[in-house]
């Protein structure tokens, strides 16, 4: 599954951000992204989306992100390729980013929606590996 789930996100990459979005090809943010994917790969999705902030660095509140992965998604307990991230962007945030693991050992990297520049396969750097709040996978299909 989990090539599969790499294949279906760099099918994403060029997609324009829009907050809230889910349309490959049109527009989408980092947990449109994974909704697309899970729609492609799962069906229909599970339960709807709460309206959200495009702020990172949000401060309390309850974590949406990171509670709704844990409600839907499956614990991952080591590193592979197709695994949801789910990113805190600073201490004391709630976890508001997430991206798809595409690559792992030394040119680690993850499919990610990311604000002014879309879909792209970033490179999983020390510190975007020092943010990661949660590792999960998609169900079997």
């Amino acid at each position: 599954m989990s090539a599969v789930v790499v294949q279906a996100a760099r099918a994403w990459i060029g997609t324009p951000y829009v907050h809230q979005g889910s349309v490959r090809g049109a527009g989408t943010d980092c947990l449109g992204l994974v909704r697309g994917i899970w729609r492609e790969l799962c069906g229909a999705e599970p339960e709807g989306m709460p309206a959200y902030t495009p702020d990172w660095g949000e401060v309390g509140g309850a974590e949406l992100l990171l509670g709704g992965a844990e409600r839907q998604l499956l614990p991952a307990p080591d590193e592979r390729p197709g695994d949801v991230l789910v990113f805190r962007m600073r201490a004391g945030a709630i976890a508001k980013h997430m991206g798809i693991l595409a690559e792992t050992g030394e040119r680690a990297s993850f499919v990610h929606a990311y604000d002014r520049h879309g879909v792209v396969e970033s490179p999983l750097s020390t510190p975007w590996r020092a943010r990661i709040a949660g590792r999960f996978r998609f169900p079997a299909a």
